[in-house]
């Protein structure tokens, strides 16, 4: 995928590693029916987008269906309370500000370090390495609102193709995210 894009699909990689061969994704979706229970049938695709997307990052899907750019921490949606809108949330690995940045004073010696990195990848530090010396790991939180427009509609049950309409409100997510991520990422890079 492309340095600064922050959610992509592998397609290759969900139906090469499928037991059945279409979509390991769908699979998994399928196992944990019973996750989307609320959704049938809601007039709102949003708690079925929710669960949706939920199924496609969790870590028991390793590597996720959605994958991210190294920046990305988290990404998780959810219902708005106020008006069943839907609400993404997204964590950024960030360089400090440059209020910290412009004078080393507060550091007064003490060894700080940022984001530990492997490979180019942020890793939380370890219980080792917090206990020699201090970390700032800077984020960004980003809240917002995810437009509807596109994203399919809720079934009305566990029929033979909400697999398929899982994977099509994943697809949506990732490109809806994708429009208010890439710059951020594009400008941390």
């Amino acid at each position: 995928m492309g340095e600064h894009v922050a959610f992509w699909v592998d397609h290759d990689y969900d139906r090469e590693r499928a037991v059945t061969g279409l979509s390991r994704y769908g699979e998994h979706v399928r196992r944990n029916v019973a996750d989307f229970a609320e959704s049938w049938g809601d007039i709102a695709p949003v708690t079925f987008a929710c669960t949706a997307w939920r199924l496609a990052t969790v870590p028991s899907l390793t590597p996720g269906y959605v994958r991210w750019h190294r920046r990305v921490w988290k990404a998780t949606c959810t219902r708005n309370a106020w008006d069943g809108s839907l609400t993404a949330h997204i964590k950024l690995v960030s360089p400090p500000p440059a209020e910290l940045t412009a004078s080393r004073e507060w550091w007064r010696d003490r060894g700080w370090r940022g984001w530990p990195q492997v490979f180019g990848q942020f890793l939380k530090p370890s219980d080792e390495e917090l206990s020699k010396s201090p970390h700032l790991r800077t984020t960004l939180l980003v809240d917002a609102p995810v437009p509807l427009d596109h994203l399919p509609a809720a079934p009305e049950g566990p029929d033979a193709d909400f697999e398929e309409t899982a994977r099509h409100a994943v697809a949506v997510m990732v490109k809806e995210l994708n429009e208010l991520i890439n710059p951020i990422i594009r400008r941390l890079e």
